[in-house]
Formats: structure tokens, C-alpha cells, sequence
């Protein structure tokens, strides 16, 4: 019961000493980090975060599509847990030290944490897009990492439903219906027309958890 309270506290416990880690260049998470991790939530939830720093180690200089491969079947076993079971709320978007402490989380913290740790390997913020979309056989909202390989391509599709990797076309149960990086918004059209409609701090729950991980890197 004790550690399942602490899973439910993310905000009293997790920030915002839990995050700091620069994201951009590289994956750096300190010793005061990683030793109140172990303190809190114990081995194996430090172990958790020492594979995440292997990852990166391991795939940094990596083909892409190798790095596609290990980030989205590293990020997949990690626990599937419903925002109002894991923290209590409606729809908390989680930082990935959240995610993976914790062990679980549900499809927007995936793809962030996909999101984040290939872009901290390097990968343009432009092949990169976090899609929200409808699955159709579940009837329900969803969140996927897409890759693009150009700006106008089949994008490839990292989701927690399914560990395969297939493009965009390949996976018709997915209806998307906006996307986002860290350079803007997009409303997406089935008739292929997706236009910039800003910035993706336009989104409340994205500019909270970047809020929350810049608040974290403050000395």
C-alpha cells in the first residue's frame, strides 16, 4: 500500500527534484537523481532509468531505424495504467523519469518518452511528430510517435498497442486528428491537408510538463 501511495503522488514526490536531465544534446540524470530514486522507489525502479541511460549510450549514434526499433520496444514494457488510477487525475501527461520510476503510464506519456529520447539521439525535430487519433476498433482516444524519413512521406508509427513498427498507410484503425513537436501544431485531414494551426504550447498539458522539466534543470 505505501508504494502504491507513492505511485499516486507524482507531484509531491516527483518534482521537481525528479527531472534533471538535459533531453536536447544528451540523456544526463544526476546521482542526486538516481540516489532518491533508489531511496523512494527502489531498485528496480533505479535499474529502470540506468537501461534508459544504456539506451542511449547503446543507440546515440545508431541507424535511425535501429533507434525507431529499441526506444519503442524499450518504452512498450513499461505498464499500462489509466492517468486517473496511476495519478489521480483525468489526464496528466507525464515526464518519461516519471514514467519509468513509476513503471507505468498511458499512451501520451509513451509517446513522449519516444518523442523525447530520440530526439536526445539526435533525431531532427522535423522527422518527428506526437499524433493524437482515434483508434477506431478500440473507439477511443489515442496517442502515437510518428517518424518521418521527408517532410511529405508515409510516416512510420511507434504505438503501445502493437509492437510492430508499420507505416502510417498500414495502420487504418488509427484516425488522426491533430499533431505536434516542439516546433509547432498541426490539424490533420483524411484528405492529406494538414495545416499549421500554431504552436504546441497551445496545448495546456504539453506546456505544463515542459514547464515542470525547465523548472527541474534550474540550479
Amino acid at each position: 500500500m505505501e508504494a502504491a501511495s507513492r505511485l499516486r503522488q507524482p507531484k509531491s514526490l516527483l518534482l521537481p527534484l525528479l527531472l534533471a536531465v538535459s533531453m536536447v544534446s544528451a540523456l544526463e540524470l544526476s546521482d542526486r537523481l538516481m540516489t532518491y530514486v533508489r531511496g523512494e522507489f527502489g531498485e528496480a525502479a533505479h535499474q529502470r532509468l540506468e537501461n534508459w541511460q544504456r539506451l542511449h549510450i547503446l543507440a546515440a549514434n545508431a541507424p535511425v531505424d535501429r533507434q525507431l526499433r529499441l526506444v519503442n520496444s524499450f518504452f512498450n514494457r513499461v505498464e499500462f495504467v489509466s492517468d486517473i488510477q496511476h495519478w489521480g487525475e483525468e489526464d496528466y501527461w507525464a515526464t518519461p523519469v516519471e514514467l519509468l520510476t513509476t513503471n507505468g503510464g498511458d499512451c501520451e506519456d509513451f509517446s513522449i518518452a519516444k518523442y523525447l529520447t530520440l530526439r536526445a539521439m539526435g533525431v531532427p525535430d522535423e522527422q518527428l511528430r506526437i499524433i493524437y487519433v482515434k483508434a477506431l476498433e478500440l473507439n477511443q482516444a489515442h496517442m502515437v510517435l510518428a517518424w518521418y524519413e521527408t517532410p511529405g512521406a508515409d510516416p512510420l508509427i511507434l504505438d503501445n498497442l502493437i509492437n510492430d513498427i508499420k507505416p502510417a498507410s498500414q495502420r487504418p484503425d488509427l484516425e488522426p486528428v491533430y499533431s505536434f513537436n516542439g516546433q509547432g501544431l498541426w490539424l490533420n485531414r483524411s484528405s492529406g491537408d494538414n495545416p499549421r494551426i500554431g504552436d504546441a504550447g497551445r496545448l495546456d498539458h504539453w506546456r505544463s510538463l515542459n514547464e515542470r522539466m525547465t523548472e527541474a534543470l534550474r540550479p
